[in-house]
């Protein structure tokens, strides 16, 4: 399929299947992990058209195509995210999520570099619901699975803005602007950290995991 031909594709299920079942999928959520204390919120969204071709259009190091079927191999065409306020929240809402939800896959998210401490966080990647969809819907087209991302204040601010800022292909951060963005990382790490331990002094409960 060329690039036009799925973009086209992608776009009417983008509009006919993803984003009413991203609205579902959030609500679903509210329902399981309502009365948890300390969630900011809850969110779910449809993958947008130019980010799925573009993940979609990726080659691995030799040069091949890194997905033979982009809509049924992309996890991530329906992404959730739960936030929470201290680290100490992500264990008692994955432990919600490990009861009610298929889980696919579950990990944590290890950043790669120092600088980008926003990809910390867990990770599911979780089968849809049979409640989520439609008695008319188009199953065929449809995922089967979504992914699901658990994180402090402190983790989604610094991966929303730091991803923001340093990811823009088309001008390149400098080794100054670099630092930066890793002394913030660094910055957001140790707030989070010591709102966790000044939470469990509080509360008189064990501190969160590093």
């Amino acid at each position: 399929m060329s690039s036009e031909a799925l973009l086209a594709e992608y776009k009417d299920r983008h509009t006919r299947l993803l984003v009413p079942l991203a609205a579902r999928v959030a609500d679903h959520l509210q329902d399981h992990l309502r009365g948890i204390e300390r969630i900011d919120r809850i969110s779910a969204r449809a993958k947008s058209p130019d980010r799925f071709l573009q993940k979609a259009l990726k080659t691995n190091e030799d040069g091949q195509a890194k997905y033979d079927y982009p809509f049924e191999q992309i996890q991530d065409l329906v992404g959730a995210r739960v936030v929470v306020f201290y680290k100490q929240d992500v264990d008692v809402v994955s432990q919600v999520i490990e009861r009610y939800f298929n889980s696919i896959e579950r990990r944590m998210l290890i950043p790669e570099s120092e600088s980008e401490f926003g990809y910390v966080g867990k990770h599911f990647v979780l089968a849809l619901p049979e409640d989520v969809f439609d008695d008319g819907a188009d199953r065929d087209r449809s995922p089967v699975f979504f992914e699901l991302q658990v994180k402090t204040l402190f983790q989604h601010a610094w991966s929303e803005a730091g991803h923001d800022m340093a990811y823009k292909p088309e001008k390149p951060l400098t080794p100054l602007q670099k630092r930066q963005v890793a002394l913030t990382a660094a910055q957001a790490w140790g707030s989070d950290m010591l709102f966790a331990q000044l939470h469990s002094e509080l509360d008189g409960a064990p501190p969160a995991a590093n």
